[in-house]
């Protein structure tokens, strides 16, 4: 695998250096400015040149911007992140402990913003960086080992997750039936794993008392093994549910308004359990899948209960509280709806794929 090393060449040599120690000890090839030699056009576009070929990208970014090319406007580094972005995979490393210009601040912040980046670290010295880059490359391989990425079979298996099983449902409570699948689909949990009381442990703890709870802390909580899956439940009312390729699916009620003589979904309290169940989400891959075997995920959100229910925001709930319109969708049959992203989204951007499942899910309950 050819790997372009992209940073600042003048005073960063030891860390560039240290990352083509890293890759050629994985056996790989470093891309290196400093061996393209004289060339008919301009250092650049042999730098852009070898980057085009190359199969990776190791961006390294520390305190200096550098001098902005002619044409472009930016620095020679923003150029090669620019040319790669969204055509390579892209490895970035920022350098801690120092104060970046204003140029190579604002250069940080995207590349951080960038949900399509696989990996990101910090390093303080070229021996840090250098095992950081190795560990990287190590994790890149891991990802790229297994079946190439089908967004479309991830989806599938997504909304298969949040099927309706369990009629009763259809009379009860409102509920937000959620599932999250990781792709590429390979296996992250042996059978052992599924079964050991420190996976069981972490989900109930930060089920109740993490950033993102899910369960009420009033309420027990059972624990089984249900067909390979780990299942946590509390008496009619929350379910987190794990399985070994780490796909996870959760069950949550949906509140109702205290002055209400019927049953209502208030978007603002559907907006707050699908930005719990993105969190969950969040914390519980970051938890079992440190290495980011998992690059993408599917998300899939289904509102199941009574179908009496009628769309409304807070303030229209609280102007009329004990007066709902069914509208002409009552009695429909309404499936899950879905969003497929990076796995970054999950952290960079949680608002974002927060609305792309509500209106959906509006558009369905709210009457016309």
């Amino acid at each position: 695998m050819k790997v372009f090393v992209s940073s600042l060449i003048s005073s960063f040599e030891p860390y560039r250096e240290a990352a083509r120690a890293a890759i050629a000890t994985l056996r790989h090839e470093p891309v290196m400015a400093e061996e393209f030699g004289a060339q008919p056009n301009s250092p650049q576009i042999a730098c852009l040149a070898g980057l085009r070929s190359s199969d990776l990208v190791v961006l390294i970014l520390g305190e200096r911007y550098g001098p902005v090319q002619p044409g472009s406007g930016i620095s020679a580094t923003h150029e090669e992140y620019r040319e790669a972005r969204g055509r390579k995979p892209v490895i970035a490393f920022v350098q801690a402990d120092v104060t970046p210009d204003r140029e190579q601040a604002a250069f940080i912040k995207e590349v951080q913003g960038w949900e399509g980046g696989l990996f990101r670290g910090q390093f303080k010295s070229p021996t840090d960086l250098q095992v950081g880059v190795t560990r990287a490359l190590h994790d890149f391989e891991l990802a790229k080992a297994v079946a190439p990425l089908d967004v479309n079979a991830l989806i599938e298996h997504a909304d298969a997750l949040v099927a309706p099983s369990d009629r009763s449902d259809s009379y009860g409570a409102p509920i937000l039936n959620f599932s999250l699948v990781g792709g590429p689909l390979q296996r992250i949990l042996r059978p052992a794993e599924i079964e050991a009381k420190e996976l069981t442990d972490a989900l109930h703890q930060a089920a109740l008392f993490g950033n993102a709870r899910v369960f009420d802390a009033t309420k027990g909580v059972a624990t089984r093994i249900e067909r390979g899956a780990l299942v946590l439940e509390q008496d009619q009312g929350a379910r987190v549910w794990v399985d070994e390729h780490a796909s996870l699916k959760l069950r949550l009620l949906i509140s109702q308004p205290q002055r209400s003589s019927f049953s209502v979904l208030v978007e603002e309290t559907v907006q707050e359990v699908l930005d719990r169940a993105l969190g969950y989400s969040n914390w519980f891959l970051e938890h079992i899948d440190r290495t980011q075997r998992l690059t993408h995920v599917a998300v899939a959100a289904h509102i199941g209960g009574s179908n009496m229910l009628t769309w409304r925001t807070q303030r229209e709930q609280d102007g009329s509280p004990n007066s709902m319109s069914l509208g002409t969708s009552y009695g429909a049959v309404r499936q899950a709806v879905h969003v497929s992203e990076p796995r970054a989204a999950l952290r960079l951007n949680p608002a974002r794929l927060v609305e792309d499942l509500l209106v959906p899910l509006r558009r369905q309950w709210q009457a016309p």
